[in-house]
């Protein structure tokens, strides 16, 4: 798959797994798990991205003795989203030219 589109699924992606609660890495990769596989490394690299961008904000909070890093999606991320879902129509078309000699074999 093509780097750059898949850099862009796995930003959307990672807001859709904030999208709905505040999320800390660990429960993210955990929420995403049954989808695809996402390793520590590249996810906290999305998140610093992600933050850099202001599509989610984080905070720090106490948790069982331990600081944790939670995550937060901003409207501009909740925006990337939508605008997502927008793009993967025009996506979905572009699959349906690419494979409509096979579709007609059929």
């Amino acid at each position: 798959m093509d780097i750059q589109l898949k850099r862009g699924l796995l930003d959307v992606c990672v807001l859709a797994a904030i999208k709905s609660e505040d999320s800390y890495g660990y429960k993210i990769i955990k929420d995403m798990k049954p989808y695809l596989e996402l390793s520590e490394s590249t996810l906290y690299t999305i998140l610093k991205r992600l933050e850099m961008a202001n599509l989610l904000v984080t905070r720090t909070a106490e948790h069982g003795g331990r600081l944790r890093k939670y995550y937060h999606i901003t409207p501009e991320g909740l925006a990337r989203i939508e605008e997502f879902r927008e793009d993967w129509k025009e996506i979905q078309s572009i699959y349906q030219f690419i494979t409509r000699e096979e579709q007609s074999n059929d």
